[in-house]
């Protein structure tokens, strides 16, 4: 494991927004600037996640786009209702 280097990051706060967090940071025996850490921490990591999932979805229009290829909604509905049945099965062949 190495070690990171933390540097200090100025945010500007509107007066409510700081006395709100100053409320809440006594409430959870924490620190405000313990809150802003894990605020953008996972903000960052929902937003690398969802950004992740938009780019699947352009590859994956990109590969249809190429190919053709695709299942139809109720190849899909079946396959996901076996699933939730409990049933492992192997998800549909796609087709042109």
């Amino acid at each position: 494991m190495h070690a990171t280097t933390t540097r200090p990051v100025a945010v500007k706060l509107d007066s409510t927004t700081r006395e709100r967090m100053k409320k809440l940071a006594d409430a959870k025996h924490r620190t405000p600037h313990w809150l802003m850490r894990e605020a953008i921490e996972q903000y960052v990591d929902r937003e690398e996640k969802r950004e992740s999932f938009r780019q699947d979805g352009l590859r994956a229009w990109d590969a249809y786009q190429a190919t053709g290829l695709h299942v139809t909604h109720a190849e899909a509905d079946t396959w996901l209702e076996q699933l939730e049945a409990g049933n492992d099965v192997e998800p549909p062949k796609c087709h042109d």
